[in-house]
């Protein structure tokens, strides 16, 4: 097999995970809650570890139901601390950080007593792409179609309590309900990227697209638009360079996507000199 075979179904995967990360990092960036991926994330692999503890088979329906279900356990948690930050004394940002720390340190100490449970730890931050199957990638892709459409249906409500949390607070609607679902479907889609990309990566796509997409518009749509682009470029230079270079891909491709932030900081700071 060739390098370039060797890196289609990585950029296919790439492609898949850019097109639903970037767009959910429009909301966590308009939401204030950075870190929540890191957060639901160590959930997910705490539940994982937790199935494994009942020697329930790794990779298999029963251990990604136990993920989903510590996933929605975080995602019950953030939908109830949301208003923390506008009406509390405490930030929402706290309480994911709290919820990170406690289920890292409640997953280091099942790990501690699962065979192989470093391993599994590992996985979770570095993931897989470079091996990722096309099998895999087809689950990947159906999933990501369902909830794109959930979101598509529910995208009044989530936009709505995202971008603009007062009127939302004004219609009466039950923002904390709508949360709940928000970050319960937040929680699926980290949960099935992380055995792929790992938890440095899903950040990376989550995140760094979404900031380069606000550095040069608030339009919903042209938001979307360069999220989508930024993500993709960052992912092809990963990958390319990797290929050309023979060297670790999941770390480059993260390293791409700080690069293509530099590059919009720097293109949005000329276009600002010009104007």
């Amino acid at each position: 097999m060739s390098g370039i075979q060797l890196m289609i179904p990585p950029f296919v995967a790439c492609m898949v995970l850019v097109a639903m990360l970037s767009y959910l990092g429009l909301h966590v960036i308009a939401r204030e809650v950075i870190f929540v991926d890191l957060s639901l994330a160590q959930m997910a692999a705490l539940g994982g570890l937790t199935a494994l503890l009942v020697h329930v088979a790794p990779d298999s329906g029963t251990a990604y139901l136990f993920a989903l279900l510590a996933t929605a356990l975080g995602a019950f948690v953030f939908a109830l601390t949301r208003t923390s930050g506008a009406k509390g004394r405490v930030p929402q940002e706290a309480f994911i950080g709290i919820v990170y720390v406690v289920a890292s340190g409640a997953a280091i100490l099942v790990a501690n007593k699962v065979p192989g449970g470093g391993e599994a730890i590992e996985k979770t931050l570095t993931g897989s792409i470079l091996w990722v199957t096309w099998p895999t990638i087809a689950k990947l892709a159906v999933a990501y179609a369902a909830l794109g459409v959930f979101h598509y249906m529910l995208r009044h409500k989530f936009l709505t309590i995202s971008f603009h949390p007062e009127e939302a607070e004004r219609a009466g609607w039950k923002i904390r309900w709508w949360d709940f679902w928000f970050y319960l479907s937040f929680g699926v889609v980290i949960t099935l990227a992380v055995p792929v990309a790992g938890v440095l990566m899903v950040f990376s796509f989550l995140v760094v697209p979404a900031v380069v997409a606000f550095l040069f518009t608030r339009d919903m749509r042209r938001l979307a638009y360069i999220a989508w682009g930024s993500g993709a470029l960052a992912s092809i230079l990963g990958l390319w360079l990797s290929l050309a270079g023979d060297l670790p891909t999941g770390p480059l491709i993260v390293c791409m996507y700080g690069v293509v932030l530099v590059g919009a900081i720097a293109l949005r700071r000329a276009a600002g000199a010009t104007g």
